[in-house]
């Protein structure tokens, strides 16, 4: 069979997914009466909601003879653990770019990692058809970007497409016909070469991709590096030292066809495939003949730049929504993630109902939250802290910086430069970008982005464009300033009464409505002054037997502020945490009882004084 690997990768939002839906109808990998969903690719309920993509898949089309596998990549950087693991499965890359947007930040790191690892890419610039398109400007955006990732002669002289993912249609120029995607088609196999194939080698195969299917366990998907592999044939699997796993058999052998993966008796070098009945083996080990000793070069992966802490919910409110709550059970999925999700890393704390869950950003870590909310989990969600590191030189402390590409209008400038700088941010780069905008490129510490996102689109008046990009570590620049209000926390349990939030409305904003569950401890506003106020939101209006000579008024309140997953995480302190369960988002402070915080803080300056 003819073969062709390749990825599409871009930044997010630039219509990746959207584009392999058109290539596997216009391919007849997916029948004409057959149901797709939009954005097919997107299987996960977070993707759809999202938008986002945030596990690669691999999907295989035919055309003309010609097999394509096709691995769908994620965009966002949080998620460039699966981007970094794909290059290793391919031998070509379609980079697509937004025909306004132009290059971002996640353009700027795929394609990174693309030339890194020798692929030679084919250009599309996407939504041609958008009214604020400047494909021309685009195409000369993409080949400085190349040139400064160090791209070589060959990979500077790539082909280029102008295209529409939704509108299904691909021309060599600006001006050409706009009719179908063959174009595109015959340039992946014109342009993308066959996979190198040595048959006769023993099989091996690196695993890239790593899931749990309900039918068949825990399922390894990779490229096969040599040889073939048939069912129920002998393997081994060894790790990235060379050290032996384990000893299975292939119980089952899949391949992918459109958008299902099918069983099949017999692989060999080239395939993109599937295996399952390994217990043991995971991303980045070589599953192989048992007679091979040498495992493949595996590629390492950034390290996470941002931790929290899981740990139980002990609130008063705790079991009534969630069904899994004990320790046991929530360690037990948190190593069950960090098995198939390289890029996160989980550690046992001190406390044993505690786990420090360390990731690659806020995207990332809330995605496991969310994920972890739905299946009827209950968590206690610490405020995000950076991970640093030491200088091996000096000694110095070094923490993560991130590389920020803002697009926003021109009145907007001075606010986000303002922002940027109270996080220590330092400007790179200002330009104009056409139609009364203005792109700007910051270094920022990761600590100073946490929380940011939603401010940025407050002073944006929702205009604005953020992406980041993990650019690497750099000295401590210093104290950045959190937040300066304190909150309102009550101190009793039960159900809050309007008229007694009414009363406190003038004390700040407020998190809750009436007849919402609360108990002491719990944080159910913002204070308008900097220190944090016990307050009764329980108390009802004294009831007389002297009847009023006007009706009294109806209490109405301000509506209360609710955050969501992210905002909430971004808002608490370092002496707060987030309650979350399948049904709820809750506030509180870490130490419920108003005795203990008074010692803890009475402790804290004692020490600092």
């Amino acid at each position: 069979m003819n073969l062709r690997n390749l990825a599409i990768i871009a930044h997010v939002d630039h219509g990746k997914t959207t584009l392999v839906d058109q290539l596997l109808k216009q391919s007849g990998s997916v029948r004409a009466n057959q149901h797709m969903d939009e954005c097919a690719m997107d299987s996960g309920d977070i993707e759809r909601e999202r938008g986002i993509t945030i596990l690669a898949k691999c999907t295989s089309i035919l055309w003309n003879d010609v097999r394509l596998n096709i691995v769908d990549t994620p965009g966002h950087a949080d998620f460039g653990g699966e981007v970094e693991r794909i290059m290793s499965m391919v031998d070509g890359c379609v980079v697509l770019v937004d025909a306004a947007e132009g290059p971002l930040p996640q353009t700027k790191f795929v394609t990174m990692k693309a030339l890194a690892a020798g692929l030679r890419p084919i250009v599309v610039i996407n939504k041609v058809d958008r009214q604020d398109a400047r494909a021309q400007d685009v195409l000369n955006e993409v080949f400085d970007l190349f040139a400064a990732l160090g791209a070589d002669d060959e990979q500077l002289d790539f082909p280029v497409l102008f295209a529409s993912g939704r509108q299904g249609w691909a021309s060599e120029t600006i001006d050409g016909p706009r009719e179908t995607l063959a174009p595109l088609f015959e340039l992946i196999v014109r342009h993308v070469p066959a996979p190198t194939r040595d048959l006769d080698a023993p099989f091996a195969m690196l695993v890239t991709m790593l899931e749990s299917d309900p039918y068949l366990g825990r399922v390894l998907t990779g490229r096969v590096h040599s040889g073939r592999a048939r069912v129920n044939m002998a393997i081994k699997a060894l790790t990235r030292d060379g050290d032996p796993i384990e000893d299975a058999r292939a119980t089952k052998l899949l391949a992918f066809r459109g958008l299902d993966r099918i069983p099949v008796d017999e692989v060999e070098a080239g395939d993109i495939i599937a295996i399952a009945g390994l217990t043991k083996a995971t991303v980045a080990d070589t599953l192989c003949d048992p007679a091979v000793t040498t495992p493949i070069a595996a590629t390492p992966i950034d390290p996470p730049t941002l931790a929290m802490t899981f740990s139980i919910n002990d609130s008063p409110l705790a079991g009534r929504e969630g069904s899994k709550v004990q320790s046991r059970v929530i360690r037990e999925r948190l190593l069950r993630e960090a098995e198939g999700n390289v890029a996160i890393q989980i550690r046992e704390t001190g406390d044993a109902d505690a786990f420090e869950v360390a990731g690659r950003g806020e995207l990332q870590l809330g995605v496991l939250i969310e994920t972890m909310r739905r299946e009827g989990f209950e968590l206690s969600i610490s405020r995000p802290r950076v991970l640093f590191r030491s200088d091996p030189q000096t000694g110095q402390r070094l923490e993560p910086i991130e590389e920020v590409f803002v697009d926003v209008d021109d009145a907007y400038v001075g606010v986000v430069v303002d922002k940027m700088a109270q996080r220590k941010g330092e400007m790179i780069d200002m330009r104009p970008s056409g139609g009364a905008k203005t792109r700007i490129v910051f270094r920022v510490p990761t600590r100073g982005l946490i929380g940011y996102h939603g401010e940025f689109l407050t002073d944006t008046r929702g205009t604005g464009i953020m992406s980041r990009l993990f650019h690497g570590y750099g000295p401590w620049r210093g104290p950045i300033e959190g937040r300066r209000n304190g909150v309102l926390i009550s101190n009793g349990d039960g159900e809050a009464v309007t008229y007694a939030l009414w009363n406190l409305e003038e004390r700040g904003y407020l998190m809750i409505g009436g007849g919402t569950r609360v108990y002491a401890g719990m944080i159910i506003g913002e204070h308008s002054r900097e220190n944090d106020l016990e307050v009764n939101p329980l108390k009802g209006k004294q009831l007389t037997n002297f009847r009023a000579a006007g009706k009294d008024e109806a209490v109405k309140l301000t509506p209360p502020r609710v955050f969501s997953l992210e905002q909430a995480i971004a808002y608490v302190a370092d002496d707060e945490l987030v309650e979350v369960t399948p049904k709820s988002i809750r506030l509180r402070k870490k130490l419920l009882d108003t005795n203990d915080r008074k010692k803890a803080q009475r402790a804290a300056e004692a020490e600092a004084g």
